[in-house]
């Protein structure tokens, strides 16, 4: 580096100088285990007609 250099260039060469380090797979995947929900996942006929379409049900065929 030259003697007459601007000091805040060299600051930033230190801090951006270089690329950080790799980051593992295993440290940016976070597992979470979610309880079972019974209400959640019932079968309830009644409604599952109310999100059912079919044209032909929709013409009155």
């Amino acid at each position: 580096m030259e003697a007459g250099a601007d000091p805040s260039a060299a600051a930033r060469r230190a801090r951006f100088g270089s690329l950080p380090g790799r980051v593992r797979f295993e440290d940016m995947v976070e597992e979470q285990v979610v309880p079972k929900d019974p209400a959640r996942d019932a079968y309830a006929a009644a409604g599952s007609l109310i999100s059912y379409s079919c044209l032909a049900l929709d013409l009155g065929l």
